[in-house]
């Protein structure tokens, strides 16, 4: 899995909104390569390759990720989630800061996988805190394809930092979602702690090295089925 920077404000930290327009104020591209032998259902061992796309605009912000994996026992699959959200602030022409909270937004998220596509609905937040380059929050009701809708906490974050010259990024998102007659409680913390290389050799966007570590009680809702899968970590910015 990987990170679900669950667009927007993730790498600025900040919406900049103008109810006349629809302005991009910025987009990124990314490809990322995982692999990690401690996976649950299924094969334990598996390669990833994702691609990666977010951007912000006046209106709010936009993520989308696309997920190729193989197994080594050659089986493959495809999943995908797209997370569009709109700036209440925005829409409103008001200023709906508070405290530590820079906006709230409309979120969606569609998840695509093999024989499943859920939809996801509900409000996020866009906080400030110190030091983390972005901070969101989103609280949603999830229409699930195969089991039983619930309800569903999703975090994301990004928190830069250097040691010396070297230039470190540790993000991730954490996704908690509620118990209903066919399924557990389940909770994904999901994180990756990476080394931008790029910088050893003057690359125009950061190139990582680095480790993500999945922490996941009752996969997929299963109930006693916890993943705790370490893998290594290649990601590249356009």
């Amino acid at each position: 899995m990987k990170i679900k920077t669950t667009a927007g404000c993730l790498l600025t930290g900040a919406l900049i909104c103008s109810p006349a327009s629809a302005e991009q104020l910025w987009s990124t591209f990314s490809l990322t390569y995982l692999n990690g032998s401690e996976y649950e259902v299924g094969d334990d061992d598996r390669q990833v390759i994702t691609v990666e796309h977010a951007s912000a605009h006046s209106w709010g912000d936009n993520f989308f990720f696309l997920d190729r994996l193989k197994s080594d026992n050659g089986y493959t699959e495809n999943y995908m989630e797209l997370s569009p959200r709109l700036s209440l602030g925005n829409l409103t022409g008001r200023d709906l800061s508070f405290g530590p909270v820079k906006d709230l937004l409309l979120s969606g998220t569609w998840e695509s996988g093999e024989g499943f596509d859920n939809y996801l609905a509900g409000i996020g937040i866009s906080l400030d805190v110190p030091g983390f380059r972005y901070f969101n929050a989103n609280l949603y009701h999830v229409n699930n394809e195969n089991k039983d809708d619930d309800q569903q906490l999703t975090l994301t974050w990004g928190l830069p930092f250097e040691l010396g010259s070297a230039e470190f990024l540790y993000d991730g998102f954490l996704d908690w979602s509620t118990s209903e007659s066919d399924h557990a409680a389940e909770m994904n913390f999901t994180s990756q702690l990476k080394w931008n290389v790029g910088k050893l050799f003057d690359a125009r966007a950061p190139v990582y090295v680095g480790v993500e570590y999945a922490h996941w009680n009752n996969k997929f809702g299963i109930d006693g089925v916890d993943e705790r899968n370490p893998s290594f970590l290649l990601k590249w910015h356009f």
